[in-house]
């Protein structure tokens, strides 16, 4: 099978002296947890905030919200609860998105944080449209721990454990894989150091009520970081990885798909005090849009996630050739 490969706009935005970086990032209003993210057009993109159970639709380089999708009741959580979103995938007009699956950072169990589910991009006349379909599914965090090919990865046991200490589990990342597949990532646990990557070969089934199915996993080498967000671009992906908990710097790194194959990270792209948490390609251009979890930068002696939502903001960092 053929290695894939990058197309070259985005060899020349990403590699070595050949990166350049935007000259600034672009402030979008209305939140500040950005965690998880997809193009919806050449023009437009939903998010979500690991902070509540709403998504958001951007326009490209306007910083207000357009549109907000409540998902509270389809999520069917608490009324106060959050599921802590932190991955998304686009296949087609279906989008995916991934809960972190983990426990509070108190290490107390959060059955709100157990859903994966689907939405769909609806075309409309004032812009495109996301709409959730079918419903939740719960059984993910069940069917990783049972999986035989995770047995080494201990998951039943970090499953126990706050998701930033070590050995906790916290997944974060979602991405296109062959074949009608998706790439779970995991920012914890690491195994001698190395993020967890899962290929989920039956998403749809799985919607429907079967079990998960788990193709063989990828322990990659991140330099002891965990996988903050995964994306795929012609068969490659992109990864951001982080630190499992707050302290500890980011980087970029781009990986095969292979197993076999060490995930290269890319030098000259300056991410200064960003904290990437979702990663997305405009499908127009290629060029690839970096959204940074600012819930905890502070302006005026107050944390971005305490302020009033009209005085919520997040970061995007546009790389280009």
């Amino acid at each position: 099978m053929p290695r894939p490969a990058l197309p070259l706009i985005m060899i020349a935005a990403l590699s070595g002296a050949a990166a350049a970086i935007a000259a600034g990032a672009m402030r979008y209003e209305g939140m500040c947890d950005a965690s998880a993210a997809v193009a919806i057009d050449a023009r437009h993109f939903i998010v979500a905030s690991d902070e509540d159970n709403r998504l958001r639709i951007y326009r490209r380089d306007e910083p207000r919200v357009l549109e907000v999708v409540a998902l509270q009741a389809f999520l069917g959580t608490a009324e106060d609860g959050e599921s802590d979103l932190e991955g998304a995938a686009r296949v087609g007009q279906r989008i995916y998105w991934i809960a972190s699956h983990g426990r509070n950072s108190k290490g107390k169990a959060q059955p709100d944080r157990q859903r994966f589910f689907a939405t769909e991009v609806v075309a409309g006349s004032a812009g495109p449209r996301v709409e959730p379909v079918g419903a939740p599914q719960r059984q993910l965090l069940a069917d990783l721990m049972a999986a035989p090919t995770l047995r080494e990865w201990r998951l039943a046991e970090a499953a126990r454990r706050a998701p930033e200490a070590p050995g906790g589990l916290n997944i974060e990342g979602l991405a296109e894989g062959p074949a009608g597949s998706l790439l779970i990532g995991l920012r914890n646990p690491l195994r001698e150091g190395r993020a967890l990557v899962v290929p989920l070969l039956n998403p749809d089934e799985f919607l429907r009520g079967s079990h998960a199915r788990f193709g063989a996993p990828s322990g990659l080498d991140l330099g002891g970081r965990g996988v903050r967000s995964i994306g795929r671009t012609d068969g490659a992906y992109l990864i951001v990885a982080g630190p499992i908990a707050d302290a500890g710097d980011f980087a970029l790194y781009r990986w095969t798909g292979h197993e076999a194959d060490a995930p290269r990270r890319l030098t000259g792209v300056d991410l200064g005090d960003l904290r990437p948490e979702a990663l997305f390609v405009w499908p127009d251009d290629g060029r690839v849009e970096l959204l940074s979890d600012d819930g905890g930068v502070e302006r005026h002696g107050r944390a971005c996630k305490d302020r009033p939502p009209v005085a919520q903001s997040f970061r995007a960092l546009t790389i280009r050739p």
